[in-house]
């Protein structure tokens, strides 16, 4: 272990490190073992992999190797480094023993039965618990550096969703349309995709979670477009329907259901409101319009560092809303053969009701290029 030791954590590090290790210390955890890159990097500003962090009341460890040395001088250089040679397993092991750790917790959804064979194997004297979801629960509300984060990914997404827009030409693949909007965000400074782009023509858009290929755009295809930006390191996630020249008669039945479904669901997006029931305002809508059955997923879901995390906007949680927190709310009505509709925009929930992060319109006539 290299001892270099230099100025501390920036003040909004330290500041998510004393509420961690008051979490720690209510939970009854004196070793923690983070090993989400994103959890890391929510606590440090480290953006290496194959790493993890050691939580100690008066320390903080990073476990890496040597192709982040560089990168821990630049954006953490105030941990205390350990630089493996072999495998992170091992180094786990041989800190803990040297550190003289009774009991480590660590993250089990990150950390496999494997893992744990493996650091046994090497350090019998450590025990290993489960950690409690400390992390997960810090990180579901977001602080305003956060938001502000957030609503560049998302201004990012939208600048490059108009630029695709007025790129579309008949003839073009899902697959070339799907690129293109990839292409707009990084040209404008963002990481990546915060997840596969979904480009959808026609009746393939009736499949929530369709993979772009090469079906061709005609006169009068609808094509659904879910996308989002990975803009320092947090995400944004959109979707909307487009259509070029016209508007298919059935997906013209569907859309405004769908947009009222929306409306109505966003209306109840407030502090106190249970999950379940926000999600079922728009199910309830959408299913006394007679499309109950092809609403076939969740309401929305919680994002920030992750496309994906709590809380679970869906008729499968009763957790109440709190303000901080930041939600996409997208129903969608999806008609094999035919095709589908969902809108998707993003939500931070404020002390009296809720705020659009996103801006792009929403309205039918506004869809037609």
């Amino acid at each position: 272990m290299a001892k270099r030791k230099t100025r501390g954590p920036a003040p909004i590090y330290a500041k998510r490190l004393v509420h961690c290790r008051r979490e720690m210390k209510k939970h009854r955890v004196g070793a923690y073992l983070v090993s989400n890159d994103m959890d890391y990097f929510y606590l440090t500003g480290f953006t290496g992999e194959d790493s993890a962090l050691l939580i100690l009341p008066r320390a903080v460890h990073l476990l890496s190797d040597g192709r982040f040395d560089e990168a821990i001088n630049q954006e953490c250089p105030w941990v205390r480094r350990w630089m493996r040679r072999g495998t992170l397993n091992a180094e786990i092991a041989k800190a803990s023993e040297e550190l003289k750790i009774r009991t480590l917790a660590v993250q089990a959804e990150r950390f496999t039965l494997a893992d744990e064979a493996e650091v046994k194997k090497a350090n019998r004297s450590t025990k290993l618990r489960s950690a409690p979801s400390i992390l997960a629960d810090m990180r579901i509300k977001k602080d305003d550096n956060e938001v502000a984060l957030i609503r560049k990914s998302i201004r990012v997404a939208e600048e490059a969703f108009r630029a695709t827009c007025a790129a579309i030409k008949v003839g073009q693949t899902e697959l070339e349309i799907a690129a293109r909007i990839e292409y707009e965000m990084k040209r404008r400074g963002a990481r990546g995709p915060s997840f596969p782009t979904i480009c959808a023509e026609g009746p393939n858009a009736a499949l929530p979670h369709a993979h772009p290929g090469k079906r061709k755009v005609k006169r009068g295809s609808a094509v659904l477009l879910d996308w989002g930006a990975r803009l320092g390191n947090y995400c944004s996630d959109l979707t909307r329907v487009v259509f070029v020249g016209s508007i298919p008669r059935k997906i013209r039945e569907v859309y405004p259901i769908v947009l009222e479904a929306q409306k109505r669901a966003i209306a109840a997006v407030k502090p106190g409101a249970r999950m379940c029931d926000v999600d079922e305002v728009a199910r309830k809508y959408i299913t006394e319009a007679g499309y109950g059955k092809e609403f076939n997923h969740g309401l929305g879901h919680g994002m920030g560092l992750d496309i994906h995390e709590a809380p679970s906007l869906s008729w499968r949680s009763s957790a109440k809303l709190e303000a901080g927190m930041v939600v996409t709310v997208e129903p969608g009505v999806y008609l094999p053969g035919i095709g589908g509709v969902r809108i998707e925009d993003d939500m931070l929930v404020t002390p009296n009701g809720s705020r659009f992060l996103t801006q792009l319109p929403r309205r039918l006539e506004d869809a037609v290029i």
